[in-house]
């Protein structure tokens, strides 16, 4: 029985949690939030739109490079200074993207941002898992979760809004405020130690190039793929060549290496490999509901990014409403039957939308995101249990690691299976229903007489009006096309969500204190 000094958590350390899950918070807000801002930034860096989407991908880049190298850094500068000077860096970079004046300086802004905002999200994991004792540790990761689930979900509403309010500049000056906060938190409540610099001389620094250029380009693989038409693009075969040479030959030389950054050698435990496999799911889901929803809304409906953002939101707030029931479920109920649970009730949020219609708007998603909001919270909080359980205290930052990236390499897969899937079935109902609509089908005459009658009441040409008529009818059939497209996709989350989630009962049974037992 643990001594109860030893479960007693000082305000200081609950300073530490606090502060290190509000970078977290910030660094998944970021990815999002620029979304929602796209259209503006693109007009004040006189950009494209396809080349806006840098934007976002030389973000999720950096991002995705530094998530597997933040437990070695954290051993090699300690964690109190290596957090200090990322925080710091992330502050300066989000002021310059504020007023970067084309879109070169825009991608190298973000790339350094998201490289320097990626190491919060690991670090917030490890934190919880090592500062708070085991009594308390359920606690802190319920708090991880909601930085992992209510970003994604308040991003496009505090996007819209802001750029609306003051300009798409604010979506990064908004950074500097809980940033300067999360300084003042790290610098008092976590203790210094002594760097241990000599890791870097035998630093696997094969290895780190390996999987920078891999990863790196797998992302702009995904993220740039649908934009550049795939494989007809070179950039985009270079992106696919790269990642396939360069991923592989990284894992080898760090299951082979005497010091490797990434202890890939964890993943031998069940629980670590199992939990991160379902954690690829859960982000796929998390991430691609994320995308679908506002792509639809804006694309099909013609919302406004504020409107969106404004039903996008309830996906996240009533995630407050039960995360502080999570931590005292795990402690009574099996975590493997709560991620169960949870996935059944994302999932059925997600069937919810796979009968939509060409006037189903903001509204009729508000009963799904409910639901939805209502099911996340049980599926990443005891996932995160799971998969540090039976793991070392030293051992903890490079779980964190493996098990975060495998969420944000899940969401990047996700959205790009999910972005060509729209384009390809958008494509292919739109065929079928013009195989149907034809000039022959007395529905079709009644449709364009009356729209070309419209038309001419509004003091139009009789031959103008009738081409208005053909337009209107071409408009009908693409939104309907989009629709079932869109449909189809829910259903294919729904399905991935639940088939997924199954694969969590091959892990052992585990406690929320991080023990594990055979089960």
């Amino acid at each position: 029985m643990p001594n109860q000094s030893d479960e007693t958590v000082t305000i200081r350390t609950w300073i530490a949690v606090m502060g290190s899950m509000l970078g977290a918070f910030m660094a998944v807000l970021d990815i999002q939030i620029t979304n929602a801002s796209l259209r503006e930034i693109t007009g004040g860096i006189s950009a494209t739109s396809v080349e806006a989407s840098w934007v976002s991908t030389s973000y999720l880049i950096g991002e995705i490079i530094t998530i597997p190298l933040t437990a070695w850094l954290s051993r090699v500068f300690s964690l109190r200074w290596y957090l200090l000077s990322n925080v710091a860096l992330f502050l300066g970079f989000s002021g310059l993207c504020g007023t970067a004046g084309d879109l070169t300086q825009m991608v190298i802004y973000r790339a350094v941002q998201g490289f320097t905002g990626g190491v919060m999200i690991p670090t917030a994991f490890t934190v919880a898992n090592t500062m708070l004792p085991p009594s308390k540790r359920p606690l802190g990761l319920a708090l991880f979760g909601i930085t992992a689930t209510m970003g994604p979900a308040v991003g496009p509403y505090i996007g819209g809004l802001l750029t609306d309010s003051f300009g798409w500049q604010m979506v990064f000056y908004i950074n500097i405020l809980p940033g300067t906060m999360m300084l003042a938190a790290i610098f008092y409540a976590i203790d210094a130690q002594p760097p241990n610099l000599k890791l870097l001389q035998n630093g696997d620094w094969l290895g780190i190039a390996c999987m920078a250029i891999g990863l790196g380009s797998f992302i702009a693989f995904l993220e740039e793929g649908q934009n550049q038409d795939w494989f007809t693009s070179t950039f985009i075969q270079h992106c696919f060549e790269l990642a396939v040479f360069f991923i592989p030959l990284f894992l080898v030389l760090e299951l082979i290496g005497k010091h490797p950054v990434v202890n890939l050698r964890l993943l031998l435990n069940r629980n670590l490999a199992v939990s991160s496999i379902v954690n690829f799911v859960m982000g796929a889901g998390l991430y691609g509901s994320v995308f679908l929803l506002p792509q639809y809304l804006e694309q099909v409906q013609q919302y406004s990014a504020r409107q969106t953002g404004e039903y996008m939101i309830l996906i996240g707030l009533p995630q407050l409403l039960i995360f502080p029931f999570v931590p005292r479920l795990m402690k009574r109920f099996d975590l493997r039957l709560i991620v169960c649970f949870g996935a059944a009730i994302f999932g059925a949020s997600c069937f919810l939308n796979t009968h939509m219609a060409p006037n189903f708007g903001g509204p009729q998603f508000q009963l799904a995101n409910v639901i939805r909001a209502l099911g996340q919270p049980f599926t990443i909080v005891p996932l995160s249990a799971i998969a540090t359980a039976g793991l070392r205290k030293e051992q903890q930052g490079d779980g964190s690691a493996l098990f975060n990236i495998s969420r944000n390499l899940g969401g990047s897969v996700g959205t790009a299976l999910l972005s060509t899937m729209i384009t390809q079935r958008e494509q292919f109902h739109d065929f079928r229903i013009g195989e149907r609509v034809t000039a022959y089908s007395l529905q079709v005459q009644d449709f364009l007489n009356s729209q070309a009658a419209y038309f001419v009441k509004q003091g139009g040409d009789p031959v103008l009006a009738m081409q208005r008529a053909y337009k209107a009818l071409q408009g009908d059939v693409q939104a309907s096309s989009f629709v079932m497209a869109f449909s189809e996709c829910f259903l294919v989350i729904a399905f991935v969500i639940l088939s997924g989630s199954a694969a969590i009962w091959l892990c052992r049974k585990a406690k929320p204190a991080g023990e594990a037992a055979a089960g």
